[in-house]
């Protein structure tokens, strides 16, 4: 969430910022709950200094043997209208709340003013658009022809969106994880979680998952909690309500997670096969910095995302988005696109994300260098590096042959035993 006190000395600017991203909500009814707050916060006050000097006047009184039976009734009155104050101020602070987790973070300065993602900017590509001399196939059609993927059982054990993977297939996604989550490490610093696949509700609040997005994801009602959209959850709340070693910092984390997405109201978008599903496989990059460091980092994560696609050298572009296609947390982002032939489009296989501070106020997450009274807020950043439905598209169409089978590139082949093509076991 974003500092009251930046709402109230920089109202325009978040208006704009409201609008850029084009959020639902009142600041101005905000500003004036806030001011009712602070107006109720000094009566309050004024209240208890009247009450303490009466006190102590009442005490006097006593001394002096003179009576005081006015003055202990009027405190007596300062004390119900004290405790009336309170429960208002209680009921207020509930409102302010309301409007405070309505409000999303403010677009950086460099991200593009924009309506919807047509107003993203390409701002780098690489590698080359493949060309074929025989009639491609599109990812299912090469799945079911080498047996490696099944859709329609996926749909018959829990319904559409939710694909199988079969023999080579399974092999390939295991190897893709492995192969990111070894470079990560390895190459790139990162320590290594496995977290739960579940979060309760303030986590997914820490990280602005909740209140808005409730509907696109999947709960446990029993027990109140949620399938993770993402690890970014989990990796960012296991630092919730702590102060972090300023020498600690950064703190960088990967993981694997399986991540569920309901994705309400999207059904207008293509569905087919790993164009959208509800459950998919993705390797996290969670970031921890700070402020001053978090835009160098930003770069940085997108680095060491992409290094991933050229490794595989399948073809890639980076877009910076709108801000009217920016997410509710973030202050930038980028996505990662990979190329697929058979759709022949990019498809979205990265998003690279600053959040400033926005998390960390939800999430209380802070550091405290040594020459400083109080402690501040960490910035926080994460990353897909990489989600595998879509790469798994792109890998699949552009690797294959005429004879229909699939080439493994290099990287992945000591994964695989030494294996360097999927074909048709009968």
């Amino acid at each position: 969430m974003l500092d009251i006190k930046f709402i109230r000395d920089n109202t325009e600017l978040v208006k704009k910022g409201v609008l850029l991203k084009g959020e639902k909500c009142d600041v101005d009814r905000l500003l004036e709950l806030d001011s009712q707050r602070r107006q109720f916060i000094y009566d309050v006050e004024q209240l208890k200094k009247e009450r303490n000097d009466n006190s102590k006047k009442v005490a006097d009184l006593k001394k002096e043997k003179k009576d005081a039976a006015d003055l202990i009734e009027r405190t007596k009155q300062i004390s119900s209208e004290i405790k009336d104050l309170d429960e208002k101020l209680g009921e207020l602070q509930i409102e302010i709340k309301y409007e405070m987790d309505r409000i999303p973070n403010m677009p950086h300065p460099s991200t593009p003013e924009g309506k919807d993602s047509e107003d993203n900017v390409e701002v780098k590509t690489w590698g080359k658009i493949p060309k074929f001399d025989f009639e491609i196939m599109d990812h299912l059609a090469l799945g079911e022809r080498l047996d490696i993927l099944d859709f329609k059982r996926g749909g018959k054990v829990a319904g559409s969106g939710f694909p199988v993977y079969k023999g080579m297939g399974a092999g390939l996604e295991r190897a893709l994880i492995n192969f990111m989550l070894d470079l990560h490490i390895r190459e790139h610093g990162y320590t290594e979680v496995f977290p739960p696949f579940l979060a309760n509700r303030i986590s997914m609040y820490g990280t602005g998952q909740l209140p808005k997005l409730e509907e696109d994801m999947y709960l446990a009602d029993k027990d109140d909690l949620f399938l993770i959209p993402t690890a970014e959850v989990p990796l960012t709340n296991l630092h919730r309500d702590e102060i972090l070693p300023v020498e600690k910092i950064p703190l960088k984390y990967v993981a694997y997670s399986a991540c569920f997405r309901r994705e309400a109201g999207s059904y207008g978008k293509e569905t087919r096969g790993f164009l959208r599903v509800h459950q998919f496989n993705k390797v996290e990059l969670v970031n921890f910095t700070l402020p001053e460091d978090s835009y160098e980092a930003h770069e940085r994560i997108l680095k060491e995302a992409t290094k991933i696609l050229e490794l595989l050298e399948i073809p890639y572009r980076v877009l910076a988005l709108s801000t009217g296609d920016l997410s509710f947390a973030a202050a930038k982002c980028y996505d990662i696109e990979t190329w697929s032939p058979a759709e022949n489009k990019w498809l979205e296989a990265s998003s690279i994300s600053n959040y400033e501070d926005f998390q960390a106020r939800r999430a209380n997450i802070r550091f405290k260098r040594n020459r400083e009274k109080s402690p501040q807020f960490v910035h926080t950043l994460n990353g897909s590096g990489l989600a595998t439905s879509r790469l798994m598209v792109s890998l699949m169409e552009i690797n294959q042959t005429d004879e229909g089978t699939i080439v493994i590139p290099k990287v992945l082949q000591p994964y695989l035993g030494g294996l360097d093509c999927i074909k048709r076991v009968y």
